[in-house]
């Protein structure tokens, strides 16, 4: 009798961690959210909603803002979240959606990071059209002259792009920008635009594009690439491949934690 109860209860204990999920899921995303908004979004009853919010909030998973308020993601989540943030490792979440974006592509996509003053390449996938072997995973790239580079420096903070624009910028080829007021006001139209791009800049015949990547706390912690010969990635084809690289790093970003509002 006591297994036959167990196994009718099953399917509605099922439901109600589905629920409860998609409740965190629904607070992450939306911030700040009342129980009349969660009854309409799960599709369930007030008390439903409520019952549910309670058990959350018994368990410091939600929080709700002040007497009667609306509903916030509680400090809980840290301590579960803190078990798995040894495994959040960017090269190993981006690896397959490089590789992923690179067939697609048929270019060479790379993701780097900003390490003192330079950038960092920490994953690496080649495409069916790249015509170079180059491995540049773990080389250093300057700031300056990539496209991974300019989106790096577009969302850093303020003080920190100023002291590295006030150095000497290296000129590479003679298409490399090292006026630095010149830097400055093509690095705000990158933050505007959500994308950079280098023509030549860093290598005569060479072409790439990047878009960030977002960390948990809406941080740029990333930026991806494409690239591949100024003859095959125009600047047409350039402008072309801006939403797929976007489209794949905000899947890339949702694995890191960051819920675009």
């Amino acid at each position: 009798m006591r297994n036959s109860e167990q196994s009718k209860g099953a399917p509605s204990q099922v439901q109600s961690v589905d629920r409860a999920i998609s409740v965190l899921e629904l607070l992450a995303r939306n911030g700040e959210t009342g129980i009349t908004e969660i009854a309409h979004e799960l599709g369930v009853h007030k008390s439903t909603a409520s019952r549910l919010v309670s058990v959350l909030e018994a368990r410091g998973l939600v929080e709700q803002l002040g007497e009667r308020g609306k509903y916030v993601i509680g400090f809980g989540i840290v301590r579960l979240a803190g078990a798995a943030t040894g495994r959040m490792d960017l090269a190993r979440l981006g690896r397959q959606t490089c590789q992923s974006l690179a067939e697609s592509l048929g270019e060479t996509v790379n993701i780097a990071v900003a390490d003192e003053g330079g950038a960092i390449n920490i994953s690496q996938a080649r495409g069916s059209a790249a015509i170079t072997t180059q491995n540049w995973t773990g080389q250093r790239t300057p700031l300056h002259a990539t496209s991974s580079g300019k989106v790096l420096l577009a969302y850093m903070p303020d003080a920190e792009r100023r002291r590295i624009l006030r150095r000497r910028l290296e000129q590479f080829t003679p298409r490399t920008t090292t006026d630095a007021a010149a830097l400055g006001a093509e690095l705000e139209r990158v933050a505007e635009d959500g994308y950079a791009a280098c023509f030549e800049e860093l290598e005569l015949g060479m072409h790439a594009v990047a878009v960030p990547i977002h960390g948990a706390h809406g941080e740029v912690v990333a930026a991806m690439s494409a690239s591949g010969p100024s003859y095959r990635l125009s600047r047409q084809r350039v402008r072309q491949l801006v939403r797929p690289m976007t489209e794949a790093a905000a899947e890339l970003s949702e694995q890191l934690g960051y819920f675009q509002h």
